[in-house]
């Protein structure tokens, strides 16, 4: 994607893989990022969003936001990451132009949340400096193009899918993270190199 400073494919064979990929993005996540969701129905847009929310610390019960656009989801102040900031979780599938964007205020809450944006490209990337575009594809008939290990190009290679599934079952996907701006000049290290399969994250000691 042009003006991206760099890209990462991910080819994630199960649900858990896509909520622990989530959930190690969101222990690196500040105040202030926004990320950009693109994938079909049932890519897995909510399982990922979810993981994310566990890895920042915020109240749980992520689901969909389609019928109220916006849903805000506060730090605990007894999770992971006490004083993180909340996550606002956006669908912007309704949304036609980037004027409607600014119309739900979202520029009220940037700066002291991480911003989750579904079906926003080419809506919001006004709102911020840098983001990170995060694209889920759900291969036709359940398996990559040339296989899930061949992460350089299963994203650009698989045929997408539109159906009305949940995204909860264990079909193989690709994952693209691409980052734009200074913010996200260097790759996260849970994404250098990228990986075949995202591991489980380890149990927090306490």
């Amino acid at each position: 994607m042009e003006g991206a400073l760099w890209e990462r494919s991910l080819g994630i064979t199960t649900a858990d893989g896509t909520h622990a990929l989530g959930a190690a993005l969101g222990r690196v996540l500040e105040a202030g990022d926004l990320l950009v969701l693109t994938g079909e129905l049932g890519a897995g847009k909510t399982t990922f969003t979810q993981g994310l929310a566990e890895g920042l610390g915020v109240r749980a019960g992520v689901i969909s936001p389609t019928f109220v656009l916006v849903r805000i989801h506060p730090n605990l102040p007894d999770g992971p990451r006490p004083g993180g900031p909340d996550l606002v979780h956006v669908d912007a599938y309704r949304l036609e132009s980037a004027a409607e964007i600014d119309d739900i205020d979202l520029e009220n809450t940037m700066d002291s949340s991480v911003t989750v944006v579904e079906w926003g490209r080419g809506r919001v990337e006004h709102l911020a400096e840098s983001r990170l575009d995060v694209e889920l594809h759900r291969p036709v008939g359940g398996s990559l193009a040339g296989g899930a290990a061949a992460v350089g190009g299963a994203a650009r290679d698989a045929e997408p899918v539109l159906d009305f599934d949940t995204d909860e079952d264990d079909e193989p996907r690709t994952i693209v993270v691409r980052g734009f701006g200074p913010r996200w000049a260097a790759v996260p290290d849970v994404l250098a190199p990228a990986l075949g399969e995202v591991p489980a994250l380890p149990e927090e000691k306490n």
